[in-house]
């Protein structure tokens, strides 16, 4: 199929697949005595599993490094193993986000709680005191 009805079935541009294409995310259209390229049918799937990869937050060399050359030739051991890495990957960021929303709530509590007679400069300073940061006054 020539690039136009590719990029149709897929939803995608006909740029964003050539960039595909030029990063070795898809394999090379063969080309035609007229210059056109001309993809196999599978072309649309593998776009599709780019897309969802990417969405996923895998980097483009971690998706040239599991996407099969065809459907038969699925690595799977390696396959399972880089998507449990990006399960993890996620785990240890989902914590490291946790962690800084709790400290930024409690930042906000600390600075919502200053008493109604201290000016703001004496509540930054008492805020920066809690927090080991220190302050001016």
């Amino acid at each position: 199929m020539k690039i136009g009805e590719l990029a149709k079935r897929s939803g995608m541009a006909a740029s964003a697949i050539r960039f595909d294409e030029s990063k070795g995310l898809l394999q090379s259209a063969s080309g035609q005595a007229n210059g056109y390229r001309d993809y196999p049918p599978e072309t649309a799937a593998a776009l599709a599993i780019i897309r969802d990869a990417q969405q996923s937050g895998f980097s483009l060399d971690e998706i040239r490094q599991i996407l099969p050359a065809g459907v038969s030739s699925w690595r799977h051991d390696e396959l399972l193993a880089t998507l449990r890495r990006k399960v993890a990957d996620i785990e240890s960021l989902q914590a490291r986000l946790a962690q800084n929303k709790s400290h930024i709530q409690s930042l906000i509590q600390l600075i919502e709680s200053k008493p109604g007679d201290m000016d703001c400069a004496d509540n930054a300073a008492r805020v920066m005191a809690v927090m080991g940061i220190g302050g001016d006054k």
